[in-house]
């Protein structure tokens, strides 16, 4: 289908359930003052005022798919522990279903907290397991991911290497997808990073591209980066990539166009979630069959305006939709 506008566009969001399996976690923020150095040791005294809980991960990547206007089926794993139920509480307050949470007794739910002053990162403390499911707890998620599957028009992998995604989960999920036309993105990291093999779509960074891929070149060869995502969609058998490239904006790979979106000019405060940002846009766009350029150029731009705010946040449709009218895309 064709779209005459951006607004065309992003009315069909709203017609959309994205299916989203991987790690979720709460992104805790503590935030205070700091007045003077501890006497036990060189660091910093922060006194709290404010204590935030959000959420984070592959959940923060069903609240952008929210923001933007779709249904998130979110399939991921928690513990059964205080954060998980705090988890839990967070997904029932921003009317996200639950339907798709297993609950383990045996891994703790990923936490990670931040503690900031003045807008400044003082340290971060993680609570995690990066341990692979048992087999009970992987056949849960399998069952989870058969039943949301019926409603997806789209599965986005969002891999932050905590366990939930195994090589085997991975190719049972691809493969369902393939059979029912679905496609399939992912937001990769390392230790699972050749397994997503005939996915449709693919968004590594380019510090994941070279790693995964086990080459090493300057971040501005760009003949490079382009030799590299030829031979990554051929190892994959995928039908394309989105490399995001930091302040030099995005190159994609997608059905036979490559196109270099160069970044906007932005005041950035935080680029913390902005990959999150960028896959929930990607992803939506490859459901609906945008043409690469518009997939990469709306993705690019989305993930430049979360980069404007502190901490983790999900894209504002709003302010997207008012920034991509203006550019004359279509």
């Amino acid at each position: 289908m064709s779209y005459r506008s951006v607004e065309e566009i992003f009315e069909s969001f709203n017609k959309l359930k994205v299916l989203i399996i991987g790690d979720v976690m709460v992104d805790a923020y503590i935030w205070g003052v700091v007045e003077r150095i501890s006497p036990e040791a060189p660091v910093p005294v922060v006194r709290t005022t404010k204590r935030d809980f959000r959420l984070g991960g592959a959940a923060n990547v069903a609240l952008n798919v929210q923001s933007l206007g779709a249904t998130p089926l979110l399939c991921a794993v928690v513990g059964d522990d205080d954060s998980g139920k705090r988890f839990i509480g967070r997904l029932e307050e921003k009317v996200i279903s639950a339907e798709g949470i297993v609950v383990s007794s045996s891994r703790p739910t990923t936490v990670k907290t931040r503690v900031m002053s003045a807008h400044q990162h003082v340290v971060r403390v993680d609570e995690e397991t990066d341990a692979l499911l048992n087999k009970k707890e992987e056949a849960a998620v399998a069952q989870k991911i058969e039943e949301l599957m019926q409603q997806a028009d789209v599965v986005i992998f969002e891999d932050y290497d905590k366990g939930v995604l195994s090589k085997g989960l991975i190719s049972k999920t691809v493969e369902l997808a393939r059979a029912k036309g679905i496609p399939t993105v992912v937001d990769p990291k390392k230790r699972n990073f050749l397994h997503y093999k005939k996915v449709t779509f693919f968004k590594p960074n380019l510090k994941e591209l070279k790693e995964g891929l086990k080459v090493d070149f300057e971040k501005h060869d760009q003949k490079a980066i382009e030799k590299s995502v030829e031979q990554l969609t051929q190892k994959l058998e995928s039908e394309g990539s989105l490399i995001t490239l930091s302040e030099r904006g995005v190159f994609i790979s997608y059905k036979g166009e490559k196109h270099l979106v160069p970044a906007h000019m932005r005041e950035i405060s935080d680029v913390s979630g902005a990959g999150d940002t960028v896959i929930s846009i990607a992803a939506m766009c490859v459901a609906l069959g945008l043409p690469p350029f518009l997939i990469a150029a709306l993705s690019n731009l989305g993930g430049g305006l979360v980069c404007e705010h502190i901490g983790v946040v999900p894209i504002n449709k709003t302010s997207l939709l008012k920034e991509a009218s203006k550019q004359g895309w279509i």
